[in-house]
């Protein structure tokens, strides 16, 4: 018998009607950026008297802009391409080895998800001030790889824990070398996982603000610490094109993964099948 079914009609209504005003809630200042960033003016205000598509335009071009978003790009693709390396290292020993230790190595690489993520900038800003280093990309990447690791690890574990080992066995007693195994068996089975690891790695990594505006400099700024010094010097609405243009990539690519990969899967919030 149905639970559900068997509620009042206000019961039965009131789940759904909750969940409606929870989302709308949570979409509504979307929407109010989203129609900010059309504004004609160059004060901000809602809703707008005048439509302009200006302020997309002064994205483009702001020089500011252009240097974050290429700093980003920089930090971005090596902090999420090293977090996959090691995340797969790590995931793979994990589950084919047993060595004393695994379980505190696993909660260790998992900290980041709880630590708050000032505390990591500033630890990393007073370490680099103590042994005297430069603050360039490297330390940036080395603080945006921190932070994404869990979410790449929790990706691959999935992939990991769905792997079929008997076609490995099946290879290997065909002739196939370790080396071809890992490349021909191992891999495509965890293409899924892999690409989710490091899609989640990358979008984490390329909005990543608190952390790295400690360890920042003029040269490394990433696009959202360019945004918070914009939004100190001028209040019109090109921070709200910029953001529509954030939600509308991000919220792209997580489409884009939940239709190819399925987020539930990669997440393990659904078995694989």
């Amino acid at each position: 018998m149905n639970i559900r079914h068997s509620l009042p009609l206000p019961l039965r209504v009131a789940g759904p009607a909750l969940i409606c005003a929870i989302l709308a809630f949570l979409l509504l200042p979307v929407v109010v950026v989203a129609l900010t960033s059309f504004n004609g003016s160059a004060l901000l205000s809602f809703p707008p008297q005048t439509w302009s598509l200006r302020w997309f335009e002064r994205v483009f071009t702001y020089s500011d802009f252009k240097q974050g978003f290429q700093s980003s790009l920089i930090v971005t693709l090596w902090s999420s391409l090293i977090a996959l390396a090691i995340g797969t290292g790590v995931m793979v020993a994990v589950k084919r080895l047993d060595f004393r230790g695994k379980d505190t190595l696993q909660a260790i690489l998992q900290l980041p998800m709880v630590v708050p993520q000032f505390t990591l900038g500033l630890g990393l800003l007073i370490m680099v001030f103590e042994s005297r280093m430069e603050r360039g990309y490297a330390i940036m990447v080395l603080c945006h790889v921190i932070l994404v690791l869990p979410f790449v690890l929790r990706s691959v574990y999935v992939s990991m824990e769905n792997l079929d080992e008997r076609l490995e066995h099946a290879a290997t007693s065909l002739g196939a070398t370790p080396l071809k195994v890992v490349f021909t068996v191992m891999i495509p089975q965890l293409a899924p996982g892999l690409f989710g690891g490091w899609l989640f790695a990358a979008i984490l990594s390329f909005n990543e603000f608190t952390a790295s505006l400690f360890i920042a400099t003029e040269n490394t700024q990433t696009l959202p610490i360019v945004m918070y010094n914009y939004v100190r010097q001028f209040a019109d609405p090109t921070l709200a094109a910029l953001s529509v243009l954030y939600v509308v990539i991000t919220a792209s690519l997580l489409v884009f993964a939940n239709y190819f990969l399925g987020l539930s899967k990669v997440l393990g919030i659904e078995e694989s099948r």
